[in-house]
């Protein structure tokens, strides 16, 4: 099996192909939006946030709405996202930041967007590739986590390292769409427990083929 840096290439234009319109499955309208989405998103479904959400945005219109919002009421509208508690105190922490030091508007910059509660590299990354088109860097979530590590495209654990493993490899041009083409080929192919390895369009490529 090839590197990875020389393998690369060949698996982003396979998973183009597989996935043209590949994008966050989080429904928003708007930078915050997809901020509050992405920091509901942790440790639960894309799905479920999406259920959430609409009545969400309809009852706290914008960062100022959420800044003055009571966090037991709050709570209680993201009960079923999980960790509401410490998701609604980030929220109303974030807005609260964005309201007094950005001027009510969702910062366009790595910098500046992981200085918001509950905000680490991974919702900032999603932010500014949904949001602004800015890559800067490329989102590691679980599937991301595992697809890389499946693939070979980084021996490490810790989400922070294997970002940088894959900013290594990754051609700049495809960081915007890699998080999205890895989740989408990990929900549809590369599946948690049992990879479907035989359907797999790029399973020549993958060192793990045919050994899960």
């Amino acid at each position: 099996m090839k590197p990875a840096k020389e393998r690369i290439k060949s698996i982003v234009k396979i998973l183009r192909k597989e996935y043209p319109k590949t994008k966050t499955a989080l429904r928003h309208k708007s930078a915050f939006e997809l901020l509050v989405s992405t920091i509901l998103s942790a440790q639960c479904t894309d799905e479920r946030v999406n259920r959430i959400t609409p009545a969400l945005f309809k009852k706290f219109k914008g960062p100022r709405a959420f800044a003055a919002a009571k966090q037991t009421i709050l709570e209680k509208e993201i009960h079923s996202a999980g960790f509401y508690r410490n998701k609604a105190k980030n929220i109303i922490g974030a807005s609260k930041k964005i309201v007094k030091e950005f001027g009510g508007r969702v910062p366009d910059s790595m910098d500046k967007l992981t200085t918001l509660p509950g905000v680490a590299r991974k919702t900032a990354n999603i932010v500014l590739s949904s949001a602004f088109h800015i890559a800067e860097g490329i989102a590691v979530d679980t599937h991301v986590k595992r697809l890389s590590g499946r693939m070979g495209l980084s021996t490490e654990r810790d989400p922070n390292k294997i970002e940088k493993d894959l900013m290594g490899i990754v051609p700049h041009k495809d960081w915007l769409d890699f998080n999205y083409l890895l989740v989408d080929h990990g929900r549809k192919v590369c599946v948690a427990r049992k990879p479907l390895c035989k359907e797999c369009p790029i399973n020549y490529l993958c060192p793990s083929a045919n050994t899960l």
